[in-house]
């Protein structure tokens, strides 16, 4: 059952088996919950809203008709919920807090990427929120446009615009980190 495509696991997910299911999660959930982390930027949301879209799963099962992908239409489910989450009042979480400073001397590069991931990090957080899910989903997930395009429900060309606008605003907020890596 390993080498089941994703339309055979529906179908028995819809006839109740546990097992097809428990497959099709493993198969998906590393994904999404990366997908669900780096658009929300806080681990126990992403486990919340990933566990939340696996159960769509299995409630939806017998409603789901394989007119797309199971995985562009999996990955729109999260990223609907990811978003729906962020519209919610926001409230200091437990990851936001500072963590006191390692006492130990660590080497110079490694802190230098990490800081350097942070900017990058931060600079995707505050691109707006379809700007963000097309770079995350296209760069970050490997997904070709026409996917990407398929989750955020526009077109290629809507998708290329806004991949344009986000790599542009990224430039900008990161344009003197850039220019010192040179």
């Amino acid at each position: 059952m390993d080498g089941a495509s994703d339309e055979d696991l529906m179908a028995r997910i819809s006839q109740g088996d546990e097992r097809a299911f428990r497959l099709l999660a493993r198969r998906y959930l590393p994904r999404a919950l990366g997908l669900a982390r780096r658009v929300l930027g806080n681990e126990a949301d992403a486990e919340e809203v990933v566990q939340e879209a696996l159960l769509r799963v299995w409630l939806n099962a017998a409603r789901w008709r394989p007119t797309a992908a199971f995985r562009t239409w999996f990955y729109r489910v999260v990223l609907n919920l990811c978003l729906n989450r962020k519209r919610r009042a926001p409230f200091a979480a437990l990851a936001d807090v500072e963590e006191p400073a390692d006492p130990a001397p660590g080497p110079f590069l490694e802190i230098e990427h990490r800081q350097t991931d942070r900017l990058v990090a931060a600079a995707i957080a505050g691109l707006p929120d379809r700007q963000r899910a097309a770079i995350v989903l296209t760069y970050q997930e490997g997904m070709s446009n026409a996917e990407t395009a398929a989750v955020l429900g526009t077109s290629i060309s809507g998708i290329e615009t806004l991949l344009v606008r986000a790599r542009r605003a990224l430039r900008k907020a990161l344009g003197s980190v850039l220019a010192s890596e040179r």
